[in-house]
């Protein structure tokens, strides 16, 4: 359909698909080997009738396959003109990481950013992700920016269990009391602006100088007009600490470790 529709509009925008979910019964199908990456890439062309990609992404990563055959894959897409950029998807810091330098000292195509989760209820990737993209120049694209509709304010404990909603499919874990109340900020916020929730929420992340781009998933045109004009909101600084002081990432070691190092003389926290 998406090929259909562009056309001769193909140059005029850029396209993102990716690789290695599971694509058929075979084990073959799945997964990040090589074997699997030229699969997709030349199915995706066909269906998206298109000779590019602009931006290819890893989809998860893949602990069956050697990571430099991963990598080995997606540089020869790359240079055989299939596909233009790469990113990854839901890899833990370390393994980005690893694979950035891998990249680098081989000479093939780089990462040139994540596709993660973020979000004012879900803010683990603070605590390596983001560093390690910024260390390494990534950009970063926000998945589910509302946690499946959660933060829209249209879910409510009445209507958790309802069909009639994605929150329903949702797959974070979270304190539900707490995410109420941040819902709760996202709301009050709004009324001082004029608008919903769901635009605070895409606000707090664009404030953030990390994040890059965001998806969008909407089913009507109006959640799409919705979504946009969050483009049109500055949040003031009080509005932002008070989103983020309703739901704090809960610190893990060694991050705690090491703000407590920022924090005080070396010699004094580890008396």
């Amino acid at each position: 359909l998406l090929g259909a529709t562009l056309g001769q509009r193909r140059a005029d925008i850029v396209l993102a698909t990716k690789c290695g979910l599971r694509t058929g019964a075979p084990l073959t199908q799945s997964g990040l080997s090589a074997r699997h990456i030229h699969a997709s890439i030349d199915g995706s062309l066909k269906r998206l009738k298109t000779d590019w990609i602009d931006l290819y992404i890893a989809h998860r990563p893949d602990p069956l396959v050697p990571l430099e055959e991963s990598l080995s894959a997606l540089d020869a897409i790359v240079r055989a003109g299939k596909v233009r950029y790469l990113g990854y998807s839901n890899w833990p810091a370390w393994l980005a990481a690893s694979a950035v330098e891998m990249q680098k000292a081989n000479g093939w195509a780089p990462f040139i950013h994540g596709q993660m989760h973020y979000s004012a209820l879900i803010r683990d990737i603070e605590r390596d992700a983001i560093p390690m993209m910024a260390h390494h120049g990534l950009g970063l694209t926000v998945w589910s920016p509302l946690a499946f509709g959660f933060l829209s304010g249209r879910i409510t404990r009445d209507n958790l269990d309802a069909d009639d909603h994605r929150f329903k499919d949702q797959i974070f874990t979270f304190d539900l009391d707490k995410g109420f109340e941040l819902v709760a900020v996202l709301e009050t916020v709004g009324k001082a602006h004029g608008v919903s929730p769901a635009q605070v929420a895409m606000a707090w992340l664009l404030s953030k100088p990390a994040v890059s781009s965001i998806i969008m998933g909407v089913s009507k045109v109006a959640q799409l007009d919705d979504n946009l004009a969050a483009l049109d909101i500055t949040l003031g600084d009080d509005e932002i600490a008070a989103i983020e002081a309703a739901m704090p990432p809960v610190p893990a070691y060694p991050n705690w470790f090491e703000a407590m190092l920022r924090d005080r003389p070396l010699v004094d926290a580890l008396a």
